[in-house]
């Protein structure tokens, strides 16, 4: 609901705030007071497009901020806000809206810049704009299913419409994707079967090349190694002056020497200790010589074999990261073995996309069975509530001053030879008109008159308007070709849906004034410096007898308050 107003440099406006209450609200004035200015503004707030033509004359910048309470069950505009992170405060919420010169201009919700589309949106789930050129929410048929689903009571089930589709839509991208990577898919098997079979074949161990490596360079350097093996050899066991016969006959001369001084004991101790390790090693040497045998053409093998691994290392070894974050704590033919174990797994799960695409087609199979039921009873309530809903808005039409009027709510099938759903179901709703007797039912677009067009929103809004959650209405030029009985209607409809909502409605009848909840008045002044501008008021009690009267015959003599005061006494709020 719209709580306060503030204009700046607007048009006429130079500085204009106002308060505004719940109910039925009237703006009235003059012919050229400024009354389309007041709502020209309220337009500029809710995202119509405008240009610079609108800032006052001689300033900069013109500007409109309003607070709108916010109704907490609302829930499009709780979760509009909540998906921007825009908070609301005390129940209510800052909107404010600016133009330069430049022709540049801003928009603001709680001081988080948006869009102008951003706050055309937002506004539209709070406020309806029907004024001479303001008609987009009725003709645009989109609203005409809103409109039919909310007088049905069908919101919940096309939520739950909308779960069931959006999940078909999921799994049949999911199986198109699949389709269509068809050939990248044998394309890739092939790939990694060709990649597991050669590292198979080639059966690479962990640390099996540094072990090639170091055969390699033995073999490379055999001779050297042979000399400097059978030299240290020799130097242990070959002859008198040998390591272990020169220890041996220290041993001897010692362990004698103990006999005399037994403090020798314990270096006796460790020259054993040595004489028995200088043993194992002369051993060990010896059988290192046995089997330190030159093989011819195994230097070739453990070369080929180094070339194998490095041309497997080449094409499955790097880079490490890309398939194993743990490939760098293991040998490179370690992550080899871990690119084909990641390999066999790819290959595995590719071999089971086509049982994937199998439980896919009966997934999506089930879906659509469910969508076309869902859809169907979808379409048989939205017929029949379609009947029920034109025939009431036609009867509201008659009183208000179409008398010929037929409202039809056509609902047709999306496809024509086979089921068709969207998001919403599988039909086009869309209202039609026929204004005069005899004529066929047209598209509401092709009515010219922004009065009816006004009389049929607000037909539509009375018998909608324990529905839909829009908290603020407005409507301008409404009482364009009606008088009498009808403008009393038309009055009566407005109140009427003024117990529910905030209404505003720019009139020239004194018969529709006289039953607004709140009065206001337009006028235009003069100003300092010979300067027009448009100031609105609350008008008071008396104030209003006034201005009714005004409206009445024109001025404020004492037929025309006493008439005044006749219709207040009859039709005007009881406070």
């Amino acid at each position: 609901m719209l709580e306060e107003i503030s204009i700046k440099n607007y048009a006429l406006i130079d500085n204009l705030s106002l308060s505004f209450r719940k109910g039925f609200n009237v703006l009235t004035g003059e012919t050229g007071a400024g009354k389309s200015i007041i709502v020209g503004s309220l337009s500029f707030l809710l995202g119509s497009r405008t240009d610079a033509d609108v800032i006052r004359s001689g300033t900069d910048e013109a500007s409109v901020s309003a607070m709108v309470s916010i109704d907490p069950r609302n829930k499009d505009v709780i979760d509009w806000l909540n998906m921007r992170d825009i908070g609301v405060e005390d129940g209510c919420v800052i909107v404010r809206r600016n133009i330069r010169q430049s022709g540049r201009n801003n928009s603001y919700i709680q001081n988080v810049q948006v869009t102008r589309s951003d706050l055309a949106e937002f506004m539209a789930f709070l406020f309806d704009l029907h004024g001479q050129h303001s008609h987009e929410s009725l003709i645009n048929k989109e609203n005409h299913r809103k409109y039919l689903d909310n007088f049905a009571g069908l919101d919940a089930e096309v939520a739950e419409f909308g779960k069931v589709f959006s999940k078909l839509v999921e799994k049949r991208n999911e199986f198109a994707a699949q389709t269509n990577a068809e050939h990248d898919r044998e394309t890739k098997l092939e790939m990694l079967r060709y990649a597991v079979d050669e590292i198979a074949k080639a059966d690479p161990k962990p640390g099996e090349t540094q072990t090639l490596e170091n055969e390699a360079s033995r073999l490379n350097r055999f001779e050297k190694l042979s000399a400097y093996m059978n030299s240290a050899d020799t130097a242990f066991l070959s002859d008198e002056d040998s390591v272990l016969s020169m220890i041996r006959k220290a041993r001897s001369n010692i362990e004698s020497a103990t006999v005399i001084d037994d403090t020798l004991v314990p270096i006796l101790k460790r020259v054993e200790n040595l004489y028995f390790e200088s043993e194992d090693v002369a051993e060990e040497l010896r059988s290192y010589l046995e089997g330190l045998k030159y093989e011819p053409g195994r230097l070739e093998e453990v070369e080929e074999r180094l070339g194998l691994l490095f041309r497997l290392k080449r094409k499955y070894g790097a880079p490490k990261d890309a398939y194993l974050k743990e490939a760098d704590s293991l040998s490179d033919e370690g992550v080899i073995l871990a690119y084909k174990a990641d390999a066999e797994a790819e290959i595995e799960a590719l071999v089971n996309i086509e049982e994937n695409r199998e439980k896919l087609l009966l997934e999506i199979g089930e879906l659509e069975k469910e969508a076309a039921i869902c859809a169907g009873e979808l379409s048989r309530r939205r017929k029949e509530a379609g009947a029920v809903l034109g025939g009431k808005i036609s009867a509201i039409l008659v009183r208000l001053g179409m008398p010929r009027a037929v409202f039809a709510v056509n609902v047709a099938p999306k496809g024509t030879n086979s089921l068709v759903c969207g998001p919403t179901g599988a039909d086009n709703v869309e209202f039609l008109i026929s204004t005069n007797a005899g004529e066929p039912l047209k598209d509401l677009s092709r009515i010219a008159s922004g009065g009816e067009l006004s009389r049929i929103m607000l037909a539509i809004k009375t018998v909608l308007s324990d529905a839909d959650m829009l908290e603020t209405l407005v409507f301008d030029e409404i009482d364009t070709g009606i008088g009498g009985e009808v403008a009393l209607t038309v009055g009566e409809y407005l109140a009427k849906i003024g117990n529910l909502k905030q209404i505003f409605c720019v009139t020239h009848l004194a018969s529709i004034a006289v039953r607004a909840d709140n009065h206001l008045k337009v006028e235009k002044k003069i100003e300092d410096a010979d300067r027009t501008v448009t100031d609105v008021s609350v008008l008071k009690p008396e104030e209003r007898r006034l201005e009714i009267a005004r409206m009445l015959a024109g001025d404020a003599g004492e037929a025309a308050i006493a008439h005044a005061d006749e219709m207040l006494s009859k039709y005007g709020v009881k406070r």
